[in-house]
């Protein structure tokens, strides 16, 4: 007889999610400005496909610290609204901080479950997730949630990360992680940044949660800084997935092994800098 499968604990990792961005939050916000700039055409995309209008109202899902909130706050004017939310109350009090400072008081932030809204039926006129939708751990649930506020002919867009092969930038460095720390294969159903990256992976969940007129386009994100010791600092300081993979190891191992990241993502560097290949799909449907 086979091995049982070891199962997924969706309760589990959602606390640790939670915990983790309260802590990691602010290093996130901190390298804000490089974010924006790998994953600025995604999310321009994301705004596009969503159909924005002045005076609308947009649900952002797993907001994080401010971004693409702000920039669809400008897309609805002062006159619309943008409900900003997220698991972790870190984060939430992040984007709060980042809405005041553009004098931006459409925006509002509130911590919630991006799989329960506490929401009423078709109050958004589009619904919009930024790197959010592949961590969460019932995918087709939250759709169908993000489906039920939307009101009728409404927008759903996201944009998630494509395969490990299209984004060395993510793939390198968690194989080391994952070989160093010993850490077993992922097991199935489990969320992460590449797992909804193949290919009519997203369709399909969309027709699962009862969207129409699916769309999916491939966005280049490569991750561009001066040097691999500059992107190795950003991945250290606000890539909260790769600490978690090595939450277990004695924290003296921890420079070990990033110096072994480091090493490994120098074949990215060149005169001009450093560029890491990366791949953003932006996904689209109806209500």
């Amino acid at each position: 007889m086979a091995e049982p499968q070891p199962s997924f604990d969706a309760a589990k990792y959602k606390q640790t999610q939670r915990e983790q961005w309260n802590r990691d939050g602010a290093a996130w916000r901190r390298w804000n400005p490089t974010l924006d700039r790998w994953y600025g055409e995604a999310t321009r995309l994301m705004l596009d496909l969503a159909r924005i209008q002045p005076g609308q109202s947009i649900l952002d899902i797993a907001a994080g610290a401010g971004e693409p909130a702000v920039s669809a706050a400008a897309r609805v004017g002062p006159a619309g609204h943008v409900l900003a939310t997220d698991l972790s109350e870190g984060i939430v009090e992040l984007a709060r901080q980042v809405a005041r400072e553009h004098g931006l008081s459409q925006i509002e932030t509130r911590v919630m479950d991006g799989e329960k809204l506490e929401l009423p039926d078709a109050s958004f006129d589009a619904v919009i997730c930024r790197l959010g939708l592949m961590y969460l751990p019932h995918p087709v649930v939250a759709l169908r949630e993000w489906r039920r506020v939307l009101k009728a002919g409404g927008r759903v867009t996201v944009v998630v990360f494509s395969t490990p092969e299209l984004n060395s930038w993510g793939a390198v460095p968690a194989s080391i992680i994952r070989q160093h720390a010993r850490l077993p294969p992922p097991v199935a159903g489990q969320p992460g940044p590449f797992s909804l990256g193949g290919p009519g992976v997203l369709e399909g969940l969309f027709r699962q949660a009862g969207f129409a007129h699916a769309e999916v386009r491939a966005v280049p994100a490569p991750h561009q800084t001066a040097s691999a010791a500059e992107y190795v600092q950003i991945a250290r300081e606000a890539f909260g997935g790769f600490k978690a993979m090595m939450t277990h190891l004695p924290p003296a191992e921890h420079d070990t092994v990033w110096a072994k990241v480091e090493a490994a993502m120098r074949r990215f560097e060149s005169p001009g800098g450093f560029e890491a290949p990366g791949e953003c799909l932006v996904g689209a449907a109806t209500h």
